[in-house]
């Protein structure tokens, strides 16, 4: 090596480490720690010799969106997560309703496996063929078990038109792969009508969308004419999704007072809570092991606060809330930021909700024996 290029090389490093050093200068001027500077110190000479010296072209783009997610997936929580553009248009287009999908509702209930809880009318799925209780083994190859639920959904959802296959096991069969066409999905998310022979309302709410709490009220104020002496609310196998819709919900059905308290890492606490006067008709909840955060969030209030009879089996236990932080190229994160607690004080997160009436639909159920029994408790109400 030449001297000409050797003094040329120690300009440059003395350039790059005297230009880190003055960031880490400033970071610590404005309050950051000697050891965070450090630490940030690490991360940028890291980077920067990553991209001038790796065998392949690397874009700084790519160092820094797998940085991000490398970031939030030290963090050791499944619901903090990096939404690359994609995965970020696909979580707005959900909390306004619709999507690109195939059309099922899927359960994550055991660990490491998604089976489908249900098939729309219609839609891509039941074009297809498959049916409630198949197990989604694999998405474009890839084994479920290796994947966070958050990840299968992703997956599976897309643009409308394209398409992915999906690997699945039915008891009795071979495994066989399913290529579905995506489809443009929009879900009323609450819907219902009052049971036949009955003065019964019936109203089932598959997640918390921006449109939930109107799609609640018109179903409610529709069934309420029709002369209801009594209301089920079907919760099964719903996710959860906004806060602010459930709570809009919950000051339909629950009496004035108290529905949920969020605290953060400081301990700050913000109280949600219902102001409706009166509970005018009786309430029986179905829940199960696939209901989840904000629904978890409803079921709560409506048990602590005595104005409804919650019939199935243990809720999910997800007690934790997050918040959206859009970045600059249309991606996002989805961190979590808080912890809710029931009326009552209660943290349900890992534990659940635990039923009045306990019981679980049979493996292979000839009719919906859950719901039979939501309307028996409910006949015994009015």
């Amino acid at each position: 090596m030449s001297q000409k290029l050797k003094y040329c090389l120690v300009a440059v490093v003395t350039a790059i480490v005297t230009a880190m050093a003055m960031c880490c200068i400033m970071f610590y001027a404005l309050g950051g720690s000697a050891a965070k500077a450090v630490d940030y110190l690490r991360f940028i000479m890291t980077a920067q010799f990553v991209e001038s010296k790796f065998v392949d072209n690397v874009t700084t783009e790519t160092l820094i969106n797998g940085a991000i997610d490398g970031l939030m997936k030290s963090l050791g929580d499944k619901y903090s997560v990096y939404l690359d553009e994609s995965k970020f248009k696909q979580l707005n287009e959900i909390n306004h309703g619709s999507f690109g999908g195939i059309g099922v509702v899927m359960s994550f209930a055991e660990p490491g496996h998604c089976r489908i809880m249900s098939v729309m009318d219609n839609a891509p799925g039941k074009v297809a063929g498959l049916e409630p209780n198949d197990e989604i083994i694999a998405v474009e190859g890839v084994p479920v078990a290796s994947l966070q639920p958050e990840e299968i959904v992703y997956r599976i959802r897309g643009a409308e038109g394209t398409q992915v296959v999906l690997t699945v096991r039915r008891e009795g069969q071979e495994d066989q792969d399913y290529t579905l066409t995506r489809s443009n999905i929009h879900v009323d998310t609450a819907a219902g009508d009052v049971i036949p022979d009955t003065e019964i309302g019936y109203i089932r709410i598959a997640s918390f969308s921006e449109n939930t709490a109107e799609e609640f009220k018109k179903a409610m104020t529709m069934q309420r004419e029709k002369g209801i002496k009594g209301l089920i609310i079907d919760l099964r196998a719903n996710p959860g999704g906004l806060i602010k819709s459930c709570v809009d919900i919950a000051d339909m059905v629950v009496p004035a007072g108290d529905v949920v308290s969020v605290v953060d890492k400081d301990g700050n606490r913000e109280v949600y809570q219902s102001h409706k006067k009166d509970a005018d008709m009786p309430i029986v909840v179905l829940i199960d092991n696939n209901s989840a955060s904000a629904a978890e969030i409803l079921a709560g209030a409506l048990k602590d606060r005595q104005a409804a009879t919650l019939v199935g089996v243990k809720s999910y236990g997800k007690g934790s809330v997050q918040t959206i932080l859009p970045l600059f190229n249309g991606e996002g994160i989805k961190l979590t930021v808080a912890k809710y607690y029931t009326p009552s004080g209660i943290s349900i997160d890992g534990v659940g909700i635990e039923p009045d009436v306990e019981i679980a639909m049979p493996e292979k159920p000839a009719t919906d024996v859950q719901l039979a029994k939501a309307i028996e408790v409910m006949k015994g109400k009015i």
